[in-house]
């Protein structure tokens, strides 16, 4: 299926705390109307993720709107002892995994899984290529070969390089929104990267060496 383009709206999770919670409580009071204020603040943004990691349209669509109804209903759930837009993202990240496995009939895509290495973190390193996969994909013209590399990516890794060098959270936001450690999101997000780097290398004709770090 040929995605149409995105146009990739980014949304700091840290600067709308204060705006998310009076709407929050006025949704537990039973304000419709100030939670389709919320939908409206972030239905752009998380169709965005959705469609990084199902690779299809439609999937993503279904897996947001689910998002939506799933937080709508749960929302006295939601202790807010983290940022709303925090456990937002992250039951729309969990339906979106659940989109990918049903089409793939993948038995269980966990974000959790172990992603040990024989190297401490504090020595991944991966190729100083210049442009780097995370600024590849602010080109327009380049945007269709990253989005189908990145697809070959598993599950755990695609997440968190769509949200760390997609959508631009931090490396604490990251581990919040996937309930991970620092480390693992550090981990995962190095093993991403390389292997995009590698994957596109063949595009550009490119040697592979080792010589940054994940900041």
């Amino acid at each position: 299926m040929e995605l149409t383009t995105i146009d990739y709206v980014k949304f700091p999770m840290g600067c709308t705390f204060d705006q998310d919670l009076p709407l929050v409580h006025a949704c537990k009071s039973g304000d419709a109307a100030a939670f389709e204020e919320l939908v409206k603040r972030y239905d752009v943004r998380l169709f965005s993720i959705a469609q990084h990691i199902t690779h299809n349209r439609e999937d993503a669509e279904d897996a947001v709107q689910e998002a939506f109804l799933k937080a709508f209903r749960k929302l006295t759930q939601f202790q807010e002892n983290s940022q709303f837009s925090t456990w937002l993202t992250r039951i729309a990240v969990n339906e979106s995994l659940m989109k990918l496995r049903k089409r793939r009939s993948i038995r269980e895509v966990s974000m959790d899984e172990d992603l040990q290495s024989g190297e401490p973190i504090s020595s991944f390193e991966f190729a100083d290529w210049a442009p780097n996969p995370e600024e590849l994909y602010r080109g327009f013209e380049l945007r269709n070969i990253l989005r189908s590399e990145l697809q070959e990516l598993r599950p755990g890794l695609r997440v968190v390089f769509v949200l760390r060098d997609i959508e631009g959270l931090s490396n604490d936001e990251t581990a919040e929104v996937l309930e991970l450690t620092r480390v693992a999101v550090k981990a995962r997000l190095w093993r991403a990267r390389l292997q995009l780097r590698e994957r596109l290398s063949k595009y550009f004709g490119v040697e592979m060496s080792r010589s940054s770090q994940v900041e």
